[in-house]
């Protein structure tokens, strides 16, 4: 079995939520404890800090992991989704795992996974976990795949449990509430293990402190314990922050929204730094080399300097509210938006917040979610954004760039899967 063999059968037959969505979830944990048994339990053979919530948990799961590799430990890294490799998903100190070992797994296990008929994800973590015990990791950053729960991450026992924030996302699987989804994200909150939470609300602290309390488990809410305002946004997409420690530290991810994740980051290094040796040194130099530790694209990426092009894989309104801001922020003689999104978002309240004064390029991403480019063109009407459709995202990037003088900015974003199509099209021509 080749590599892409054994990708095509992992593809084909399990159902991937990337393709189809609601129909690939699998609530529950029996087959990941079957999975688990099977494998001997390699989740029990390194330690680990679980990272959830609505947005930013890939963030600060790749800062994390990089403060980590920073301090001389050796890091797991289990991420999700994919841009342009499935081998992206699962690292150990910025290395994907090579196509031998998941090649071998594949062919080696799929007698066993066939009457059993796991999902993609199951699989998917249950590969992470054994290369991880197999590598002999020091620990592992893993990044729960929707909701906390009845994620099938949900079997580790971390050092550190950390939920992001809540915010409507995947309503149809979750529940159409904060205090429903919080439920759900709280699930991965283990008896007598710290839990940060990223944000303070009002409607759901009230979930959070009442499962921490039913557990034992000492709860911080980092917003509270470390504010940062005091920021400077480069040109290049790049974030100074002032910080009481550092004179400014420095993150390539540049991203407003990222201040929210660094405030979480460094609450939750507080902690772990009562049991780990991290530094205030590997914690700055952690956060300014993400990039080139952990291989991370796609948040706030700058990807052409004339006309400037930033692309960022936010996807829901949480998201968007963070990215208008991003973009008011901006100086330029025309925004262009070039935007697609899947069909189980909330498309209408995305649409609702973005610039009417841009000139939009409408359309659809390489996956069978995505909504058909006339559809979004058609509702972008209703909200009194205008411009053409495209049948790809490469399409719609080529014509706004063409369309485009050097002091125009363009925006390429709405959906992961959006993001990806652009970094494939833009690797290709290397």
């Amino acid at each position: 079995m080749t590599y892409k063999e054994a990708i095509d059968y992992l593809y084909n037959s399990a159902p991937m939520f990337q393709n189809i969505g609601k129909g690939a979830y699998k609530p529950g944990l029996s087959t990941t404890y079957a999975l688990d048994e099977h494998f001997n339990h390699p989740h029990k053979k390194f330690k680990s800090i679980h990272i959830g919530g609505t947005n930013g948990k890939g963030s600060c799961s790749h800062f994390i992991a990089s403060i980590f590799q920073e301090s001389g430990y050796k890091v797991g890294l289990y991420t999700s989704p994919h841009l342009l490799d499935f081998r992206e998903r699962i690292r150990v100190n910025g290395e994907m795992i090579s196509e031998e070992y998941v090649t071998s797994f594949i062919e080696n296990e799929r007698n066993f996974f066939e009457p059993l008929h796991p999902s993609f994800f199951e699989i998917a973590t249950s590969l992470a976990f054994k290369y991880f015990a197999d590598q002999h990791v020091d620990i592992a950053v893993i990044e729960v795949g929707l909701g906390g729960r009845l994620d099938c991450t949900n079997i580790i026992t971390p050092e550190l449990s950390i939920i992001t924030n809540i915010s409507k996302d995947h309503t149809n699987l979750l529940g159409n509430s904060k205090r429903s989804i919080a439920y759900e994200k709280a699930g991965i909150i283990k008896r007598k293990r710290p839990v940060v939470i990223g944000e303070y609300n009002t409607i759901t602290h009230q979930v959070f402190d009442n499962i921490a309390k039913q557990l034992e488990s000492p709860i911080t809410y980092s917003e509270k314990q470390v504010q940062l305002k005091d920021y400077t946004l480069y040109p290049d997409g790049k974030l100074g922050i002032v910080m009481p420690w550092f004179k400014v530290l420095y993150s390539p991810l540049g991203g407003i929204y990222q201040l929210k994740n660094l405030s979480t980051v460094l609450c939750s290094m507080e902690i772990l730094s009562k049991k780990y040796k991290i530094s205030e040194k590997s914690i700055e130099s952690g956060i300014k080399n993400v990039i080139t530790n952990t291989g991370l694209q796609g948040r706030w990426q700058c990807v052409n300097k004339k006309p400037r092009v930033f692309c960022d894989t936010g996807h829901n309104i949480g998201c968007f509210e963070q990215i208008v801001l991003q973009l008011k922020s901006q100086k330029y003689k025309q925004l262009r938006i070039v935007i697609g999104m899947v069909n189980d978002k909330d498309i209408n309240g995305v649409l609702s917040l973005l610039p009417k004064n841009a000139k939009y390029y409408f359309c659809e991403a390489s996956v069978k979610r995505a909504m058909p480019h006339e559809e979004i063109k058609s509702l972008g009407a209703n909200h009194d954004l205008h411009g053409d459709s495209f049948n790809s995202v490469s399409e719609a990037y080529c014509r706004a760039l063409k369309d485009s003088s050097s002091d125009d900015f363009i925006f390429v974003g709405g959906s992961t899967f959006v993001v990806a199509d652009l970094l494939r099209y833009l690797k290709d021509l290397t």
